[in-house]
């Protein structure tokens, strides 16, 4: 069941992957590699690329870095999206190295006839355009004017970047307005989604350490996405990139907007609980982890109400004292010792995949 009405927003080509109109949300990170070095880079795309990331995106900080693009560009499968700040000439170069879109700040990169040169060149190479504006980087006048970092002062950053392409007939445009306040996050996207049909990019900068940031970063993402805003999300961790993407994943996922692997459904245990509910869950988590079809399992702590409970379920198990059960679609299959549970549940799930 969806939580809202997706707002419908112009569809972007990013390389071979779609974003905006009816595309599935789509998932990026960011390298956190020196992109000089084409190797490591590369290597780091492909660990992201594996852990479901369908847009990739790295620094490009001087011409050594644009000139190691059209090298990983070769190496990789996904699209590369090159993060540009304050030189216009390094972004005709990243379009020169085959890059699939570019991240600027059309205000930070020398003027008006700079930008224009920049979106002729993207336009001919059928390249997208992302106006990354963030709360930490505002302009002074928009800061006086507003009183601080607002909404209000955060799309209307946007806007003014957005016309500077549109009045030169660019408009294969990407938006994101992102602030480590998730209020102001949300209210920013909604101010301008109601202004615009160009798709956004979301997420919360800076959101912290692994686990906070994770969390964080669930509250705010979701808060918009539930806002039927939002066509491809970045979360941003102090972290290995490849920790954005399973938070991605998982982000999607709980909300129902996308698939991907196994779903876990578990209860919290409590004093009826008579199975080390927590070991077997992770037991079940870990075994489950290379498993690419959508599929939910359920692992219960009580034979009573847990078939019930997860009848969501494509499969799961349930424990009492020292006995289980094998359930599927909230119909229990058959009753075992505890000792067998995992096992049985994974010749199930091999046979349900067609491994048997």
């Amino acid at each position: 069941m969806n939580l809202y009405n997706r707002k419908r927003t112009k569809e972007i080509r990013i390389g071979n992957v779609a974003i905006g109109g009816e595309n599935p949300i789509a998932i990026q990170s960011m390298c956190n590699t020196d992109t000089r070095d084409a190797e490591a880079t590369a290597a780091q795309i492909h660990a992201l690329e594996a852990a479901g990331c369908e847009i990739a995106r790295v620094a490009v900080p001087d011409m050594a870095a644009a000139d190691a693009l059209p090298e990983i560009v070769k190496r990789i499968h996904i699209p590369l999206v090159a993060d540009i700040h304050f030189d216009y000439r390094l972004a005709l170069r990243a379009l020169d190295g085959g890059v699939a879109k570019l991240r600027l700040n059309p205000g930070n990169i020398g003027g008006r006839e700079r930008v224009a040169e920049v979106a002729r060149k993207a336009k001919a190479h059928g390249v997208p355009i992302r106006i990354g504006v963030n709360g930490g980087s505002l302009e002074k006048e928009l800061l006086a004017v507003h009183g601080g970092v607002t909404a209000e002062a955060l799309a209307e950053s946007a806007l003014s970047h957005v016309r500077m392409l549109e009045e030169v007939d660019f408009t294969d445009i990407v938006i994101s307005m992102k602030a480590s306040d998730i209020a102001l996050t949300v209210a920013a996207c909604e101010a301008l989604a109601a202004r615009v049909d160009y798709p956004l990019h979301i997420g919360i900068t800076e959101a912290g350490t692994l686990y906070t940031g994770t969390i964080k970063s669930a509250a705010g993402i979701g808060a918009v996405l539930t806002r039927g805003l939002g066509d491809t999300i970045r979360v941003s961790l102090t972290d290995d990139p490849v920790e954005e993407v399973r938070c991605a994943r998982a982000i999607l996922q709980s909300l129902g907007l996308r698939r991907f692997g196994v779903e876990i459904v578990s209860c919290p245990t409590c004093g009826r609980t008579e199975i080390d509910l927590i070991g077997l869950a992770k037991a079940v988590e870990a075994r489950c982890a290379g498993i690419e079809k959508p599929l939910r399992v359920a692992v219960m702590g009580c034979v009573v109400n847990g078939p019930g409970e997860a009848r969501g379920a494509d499969i799961g198990i349930a424990g009492g004292k020292d006995a289980g059960i094998l359930f599927k679609k909230g119909e229990i299959v058959r009753t075992m010792p505890e000792g067998e549970l995992l096992d049985a549940l994974m010749r199930e799930i091999d046979m349900m995949l067609g491994n048997e």
